[in-house]
């Protein structure tokens, strides 16, 4: 399967190289050039626009700065909605807030293709040791056509192996700050406070030195007794 990947900053270049020490071809896109030399030196190919790559690949991945790139790439001529076709699935990684998602999501499948996003928890050295956590939602096909890509992390959560990268008690200690916060000025928080409560949990178990993961061992309890 031949991955398109949009995007070259610090991460997007991390998380194509780990592609391309994978054994997939990949094909990149980046407004500065210059960034997807590296990539060609380790087997990339590079796409002259973002619509160019869409039409190559069969699932392209798109990892921008901010809202405002992640719109550009799609929207912008010689975007992604110049390709995206029935057979086509493009996965969003950025960052970006519910609405740009969602506009970016109705775009991509009024065309007939497929849409995933993937904003992911990590730094360039998990990315590059493909031990990112994905957080993932969208259309489970595309899901399960993507899961080889994914299955860095995934794998490692699956078989209780939570090496830390960021350790489960800093991410809860990280949480309660947050959570004072709004506090302090009145702001409703109900899903953070609910994901602090499951870290707790996972502290009480003696997990807060593993990873930050390891919370999907009492994401696994709930499910059991439910």
């Amino acid at each position: 399967m031949e991955v398109g990947f949009l995007g070259l900053g610090i991460m997007g270049k991390a998380i194509s190289m780990n592609l391309l020490r994978n054994g997939f071809k990949v094909t990149v896109w980046n407004r500065t050039l210059s960034k997807c030399d590296e990539l060609v030196a380790h087997g990339a190919t590079v796409g002259g626009s973002p619509a160019e790559v869409i039409k190559k690949c069969t699932i392209t991945i798109g990892m921008l700065a901010d809202p405002a790139a992640a719109l550009s790439v799609v929207f912008d001529k010689g975007g992604v909605l110049e390709q995206i076709c029935p057979g086509k699935g493009y996965i969003d990684m950025s960052t970006v807030d519910h609405e740009t998602s969602i506009k970016i999501s109705r775009a991509i499948t009024s065309k007939g293709g497929h849409f995933l996003e993937a904003p992911v928890s990590g730094s360039k050295q998990p990315a590059e040791t493909g031990q990112l956590v994905i957080l993932s939602a969208g259309e489970k096909d595309l899901g399960g056509i993507a899961n080889p890509m994914f299955k860095g992390k995934g794998p490692t959560m699956l078989q209780s192996n939570y090496a830390p990268a960021f350790p489960l008690k800093h991410q809860q200690k990280d949480m309660r700050l947050a959570l004072a916060l709004g506090d302090e000025n009145a702001v409703s928080m109900p899903i953070a406070a609910a994901a602090n409560e499951a870290f707790k949990k996972a502290r009480s178990l003696g997990l807060g030195d593993n990873d930050f993961s390891a919370v999907f061992e009492v994401v696994k309890d709930l499910k059991r007794s439910s």
